[in-house]
C-alpha cells in the first residue's frame, strides 16, 4: 500500500523523539527526559473556566478564527507585553496549537521551488511542515562557541534565490537559546533585503530566566514580514487543550483561515475559554512555574559539568544541550545505549537537524528528584566510557 503515498510522505522519516519513546514504552522503571512538556498541572482558575464552559453547555463550534473574546484578549495581550499591535478581527486566528500555525504559515507562503530556511538545530517539525508543503530545505546551522545564536553571517552563505521564508525559533527548543535586540537586528536587515518573510515561534517567550525576551515582529519594519506564532502549552501548561494562534498581517492571516476553515475549522472551545482566563488571571502561577524550571536548570548544567561534560547554560525554555562527543559515541548511540543500560531516555541531538549531532536533549520539566536520579545515573553511564576511552 505504500505504493499510494504521495512521494513527500513516503520519504519523510518518522520523528526522532517519537522513535525512542516508542521503545520507552516497552520498559519498566525508565526515567524520562525526552518530552517537551510541562510537569505542572494547568493552574486550577483556567481549569475551572474550561469545566464551568461545558457546564454551560459550550460545546460547538466558534467562528474558524477564534473566539472573538480571546482574540481580543490577545490583542491587548501582544500590545502590553511585545508593543505590538493586532486588530483582532482581521489579524489573529486562533489553532489547534502552535504545531497548527506553524503548519498553516508554511502551506499558505510554500510550494514547489520555494526554499525554507530553517535553523539547525532546532524543533522538530519545521523541515517536515516544509517539505509537506512542497518546498524544500536549507539548515541554517548554528554553533555552541556562538550560544547557538543564529548568525547573518553564516544565514548569508547558505542563502539561494528561491528562499522565501525564513524561520526563527527563540528561545530554541532543543538548546535554550535566545536572542537579544542586537543579535536580531542583523537579521531584520537581511529579510527585508532578500524580501523573506519570517515563521517567528515564540512558543517560549515566557520562558527566560536572566532577560526578556524581544519578539521579532517588534523590530523596525518587520510586523508585516513576520507571523508571530505562540500559543498556551508551555507557559500555562495547557499542552492537552490544544490551543495556538498566529499572528501577522490581514492577507497572510486570511489565507491561513481558509486552510483552517477546510482541515480544522476552529480550535476547541473548551480550550478557547479556559485560555481567555489564562490570560486573565494565571501570570502569577506562570512566574511561580518559571521559578522552578530556573532552579532545575542550574541543577542540570551543574550536573552534566560535573561529569566533565561541555554544556551550554540555557537561557529560556526547558531544556539543556550537552555535548556528548568526549564520550567517542554517536547522539543516537548514546541515546540508545543510556537508556538500555542506565534506564534514561533522552532524545539524540541529530532528531533537531544534522548540526546536532553529538548533542543530547534533556527536558527539565520534570520534578527534581526525578532529575537527580536521572544525573546520577547518567554520570554513571558517562565515567564507564570515560574511564574505556
Amino acid at each position: 500500500m505504500n505504493n499510494y503515498l504521495t512521494p513527500n510522505v513516503a520519504s519523510l522519516p518518522p520523528s526522532g523523539i517519537r522513535k525512542f519513546f516508542d521503545l520507552v514504552a516497552t520498559m519498566k522503571d525508565v526515567i524520562s527526559l525526552g518530552v517537551g512538556e510541562p510537569d505542572f498541572v494547568t493552574p486550577w482558575t483556567v481549569r475551572e473556566s474550561g469545566i464551568f464552559s461545558l457546564e454551560e453547555g459550550q460545546t460547538m463550534y466558534t467562528s474558524n478564527a477564534g473566539l472573538l473574546e480571546l482574540r481580543e484578549e490577545l490583542s491587548h495581550h501582544l500590545n502590553k507585553t511585545f508593543n505590538l499591535s493586532y486588530d483582532p478581527h482581521h489579524e489573529i486566528l486562533i489553532t489547534a496549537g502552535a504545531s497548527e500555525a506553524v503548519d498553516l504559515v508554511m502551506r499558505a507562503v510554500l510550494g514547489p521551488g520555494d526554499v525554507a530556511l530553517v535553523p539547525d538545530p532546532s524543533y522538530v517539525s519545521y523541515a517536515p511542515c516544509a517539505i509537506l508543503a512542497g518546498a524544500s530545505v536549507t539548515y541554517v546551522p548554528t554553533y555552541a562557541r556562538e550560544d547557538f545564536r543564529l548568525r547573518v553571517e553564516d544565514l548569508a552563505r547558505v542563502y539561494t534565490p528561491n528562499a522565501k521564508l525564513l524561520v526563527l525559533s527563540y528561545p530554541n527548543n532543543p538548546t535554550g537559546a535566545i536572542m537579544n535586540r542586537e543579535d536580531l537586528l542583523p537579521i531584520a536587515d537581511f529579510a527585508n533585503e532578500h524580501d523573506l518573510l519570517v515563521l517567528a515561534d515564540d512558543i517560549y517567550s515566557d520562558l527566560t530566566y536572566d532577560q526578556k525576551h524581544v519578539s521579532f515582529a517588534s523590530l523596525p519594519g518587520m510586523r508585516d514580514r513576520t507571523l508571530f506564532v505562540n500559543g498556551f502549552s508551555k507557559s500555562y501548561a495547557m499542552t492537552g487543550w490544544r490551543i495556538g494562534y498566529v499572528a501577522g498581517h490581514s492577507g497572510l492571516i486570511q489565507g491561513m483561515t481558509k486552510i483552517h476553515q477546510y482541515t480544522m475549522l476552529c480550535a476547541p472551545i473548551m480550550g478557547q475559554f479556559a485560555a481567555i482566563e489564562a490570560l486573565r488571571s494565571a501570570s502569577e502561577a506562570k512566574n511561580d512555574m518559571v521559578t522552578a524550571y530556573d532552579r532545575r536548570r542550574r541543577l542540570m548544567v551543574h550536573g552534566f559539568r560535573q561529569m566533565g561534560l561541555d554544556c551550554f547554560e540555557p537561557l529560556g525554555a526547558f531544556y539543556v544541550f550537552p555535548d556528548i562527543s568526549k564520550t567517542g559515541l554517536s547522539s543516537e548511540e548514546f541515546a540508545e545505549q543510556l537508556l538500555r543500560e542506565e534506564k534514561v531516555a533522552v532524545v539524540p541531538g541529530t532528531a533537531f537537524g544534522p548540526s546536532g549531532e553529538g548533542h543530547i536533549r534533556c527536558s527539565y520539566a520534570y520534578s527534581m528528584e526525578q532529575l537527580q536520579e536521572a544525573l546520577k545515573r547518567i554520570a554513571h553511564f558517562v565515567e564507564r566510557r570515560l574511564t574505556n576511552l
